[in-house]
């Protein structure tokens, strides 16, 4: 490199390139010319205070020594050079790009930064404001784009991980504290979501939250748990950080907890309905009353973990149940009163999400809700259906041996079921609602 050129490239070290427009402000750390690497995939969770260092470098090897790209809605270009000089990973550039307003994401730029990127990272901020811009546009395609084809690594801290899952609080009506949740899961604020916005397969059946370190944020995430239960039969998970502790999932599904302990106490948790019950669905969760999800202090199971500097802590998401550097607590909910003790370690055979997906798409049960006549089809033969009410008690049972199984269920008052279907190599828990 001659003199003139090492002269330039300080300068754009020391003076980043700046691109203002109506609906956008962009900052260039780093290398003009993209670079394209092969990736792996993995996604990177902060809770939303300063970031943890180790696993920001966590992030950007992840990155390969491509191009990393910082999406915001407010701020400028904080993230450049921590990213670019301070961390001690090479890559080829950062690059912040600001959304003013909607009119972003029609950006072709910014179309073109994104399919360029080995790395994005969602800053914090406000999601809806996210959501807002992003969901359903050019934007959210090539994020998911990038992630599905490419595999890049993708993080976010504070809202920028609240987006990260297939659930997640919109705040569409601006947040809401865990009184307000637990007291009235209906509450106009409790805006949970599930329409497609960021698609990453290992989240896929996931809720997330961030600032654990607030008491008023677990009464309401298991309170975003059970409307979202009551509302989709499918199962649902939460993982939830302190302000100054990361998850970093690898590709494979294990979960890696970054934090400064034993100098600070930095936790994650992952959170999930009892298996071991029967019925996992909240008892009581409807408009305008305390929620009620207890099963005598059995209603859900939570791994909590020490975040470290190694990230040596961690839990499989791909079972749900195996962990290093942990503890498992239950938690429950009476009367809108939000519990937590210490407790045993999960004992059930907890599928994983491609199995859960595996075995949705194998049952069809319609119509639901049901008045009459309920038609149950299969890829295997089912052997036996049982229907119970959400007290447990075994209300209707049938034995068969067929595909294709259709049933009266006028008899039974209006209301809540559990259906319980049984095949030769699986079994199935679905809600049912009678009108």
């Amino acid at each position: 490199m001659n003199i003139r050129n090492i002269y330039s490239f300080i300068i754009l070290l020391l003076f980043p390139t700046n691109i203002c427009g109506q609906n956008y402000t962009s900052y260039l750390t780093g290398k003009t010319t993209n670079i394209s690497k092969l990736t792996n995939g993995g996604v990177c969770l902060m809770g939303g205070s300063t970031e943890n260092d180790e696993a920001m470098k966590w992030f950007l090897t992840k990155a390969n020594g491509g191009d990393v790209l910082v999406l915001r809605a407010s701020g400028s270009d904080g993230y450049n050079d921590y990213m670019y000089t301070q961390l001690g990973i090479e890559i080829n550039s950062v690059e912040t790009i600001v959304f003013k307003n909607l009119g972003a994401s029609n950006e072709e730029y910014i179309h073109n930064k994104i399919k360029q990127a080995e790395a994005i990272w969602i800053s914090g901020g406000d999601q809806w404001t996210y959501i807002r811009y992003w969901r359903g546009n050019a934007i959210s395609k090539l994020i998911n784009d990038a992630i599905i084809t490419r595999k890049i690594v993708i993080g976010g801290t504070s809202a920028g991980m609240a987006i990260m899952g297939k659930y997640y609080f919109s705040a569409k009506n601006g947040t809401v504290t865990s009184a307000e949740a637990l007291n009235n899961p209906y509450a106009a604020n409790v805006t949970i979501d599930s329409t497609t916005f960021i698609k990453n397969s290992i989240l896929s059946n996931i809720i997330t939250d961030t600032h654990f370190d607030n008491p008023n944020r677990k009464g309401r995430l298991i309170t975003f748990m059970a409307k979202s239960l009551t509302d989709d039969a499918f199962s649902l998970r939460g993982i939830a950080c302190d302000k100054y502790t990361a998850v970093c999932i690898e590709n494979e599904g294990i979960a890696k907890v970054f934090g400064n302990y034993p100098n600070s106490d930095d936790n994650a948790w992952f959170i999930q309905p009892n298996c071991e019950l029967l019925n996992y669905y909240p008892e009581k969760c409807v408009i305008n009353s305390p929620l009620n999800w207890n099963y005598a202090g059995e209603a859900v199971k939570v791994y909590q973990v020490k975040g470290t500097s190694t990230g040596e802590n961690n839990f499989n998401l791909n079972d749900w149940k195996t962990g290093k550097g942990g503890e498992w607590k239950n938690w429950f909910v009476v009367d809108g009163k939000f519990t937590e003790v210490a407790n045993d370690e999960i004992n059930c055979g907890t599928l994983s999400v491609k199995d859960q997906l595996n075995l949705s798409n194998n049952l069809k049960l319609y119509p639901n809700p049901i008045s009459n006549l309920l038609h149950i089809s299969c890829s295997e033969n089912i052997l036996e259906v049982e229907i119970y009410n959400l007290q447990g008690t075994l209300q209707k049972m049938l034995i068969d041996n067929k595909k294709t199984i259709e049933t009266s269920i006028e008899d039974l008052i209006t209301g809540i079921y559990i259906i319980r279907i049984k095949t030769k190599g699986n079994e199935y828990l679905r809600k049912l609602i009678k009108n």
